[in-house]
């Protein structure tokens, strides 16, 4: 059976690469417009791609999944404080699973 401290070694290396590589081979203020702009997107787009599953099976049901997103999205465009949008879409969330419906 292999070492577990030649697993956490390996881990450690591979995650110190990726982040110190950027910062090695990219020396100079990046001037690509593109570039820029996908740079800035990319923590939204994990962030999203990381949270998005997660919301749709949080709860036994997917439809009070997609009624609290829904409101969640909902208060949130309305300019709603994050704790207003987690309590609303907490409240539709449990509103929706009480639903005999589906």
């Amino acid at each position: 059976m292999p070492n577990i401290w030649m697993y956490i070694f390996v881990m450690a290396l591979v995650t110190y690469l990726i982040r110190a590589l950027p910062l090695i081979l990219i020396r100079g203020k990046i001037t690509n417009r593109f570039l820029r702009s996908f740079l800035y997107y990319v923590p939204y787009a994990t962030l999203a791609a990381m949270t998005f599953p997660a919301i749709l099976f949080s709860t036994d049901r997917v439809f009070g999944a997609i009624v609290g997103f829904a409101a969640a999205i909902c208060l949130s465009l309305r300019g709603k404080s994050l704790l207003v949008v987690a309590g609303g879409a907490s409240l539709m969330v449990f509103l929706a699973e009480m639903l005999p419906i589906f």
